[in-house]
């Protein structure tokens, strides 16, 4: 299982940084679309993600239709991420697919109206209460892609930790 994080035009780059920190960690792709809020040379950015830069894959965009373009939701087992998504993201069954796009909006604005409607079937969502607007990003992103690797029973991901064995008496 290959998994892909998107993310659309985000705006916050202590956001990417905590995303790109989680991707490391997962194996996750990172595809980032342009145009970004901030320049990933930043210290933001870097600072969240501390070390892990070189730990992971990341591909830019020139913007979201470029991005559409070469990965076509309908050749693709793309989801989008939205309050307004019609099934739980928990109700996928990730387990049988290959490989996963997951596709997360801007911070300020989610992902595009027209696109949502578009693919309505293909958009999942994070129940939450009716009051609130939103989860932040990174907590957004990590809750949806553990969840995926928890379905695959944590494919290629440490099983056991050997910390206390090595260093119990």
């Amino acid at each position: 299982m290959k998994l892909n994080i998107v993310l659309v035009e985000p705006e916050i780059p202590q956001n990417t940084g905590n995303i790109a920190r989680t991707c490391a960690a997962i194996g996750a792709k990172l595809h980032l679309v342009h145009p970004l809020g901030f320049s990933v040379s930043e210290k933001e950015v870097k600072r969240a993600g501390l070390d892990y830069w070189d730990k992971l894959e990341i591909e830019e965009h020139t913007n979201f239709e470029r991005f559409l373009e070469k990965y076509k939701p309908e050749e693709n087992n793309i989801f989008f991420v939205t309050t307004k998504g019609k099934q739980v993201y928990s109700d996928v069954h990730y387990s049988e697919l290959d490989e996963i796009f997951i596709l997360f909006g801007k911070e300020t604005k989610g992902l595009p109206e027209d696109i949502l409607k578009k693919y309505l079937d293909k958009t999942i969502r994070i129940p939450m209460r009716k009051t609130l607007r939103s989860l932040n990003l990174s907590n957004a992103v990590a809750i949806v892609a553990y969840d995926i690797f928890r379905q695959c029973d944590f494919f290629n991901l440490e099983e056991i930790s050997s910390y206390f064995d090595e260093k119990m008496y």
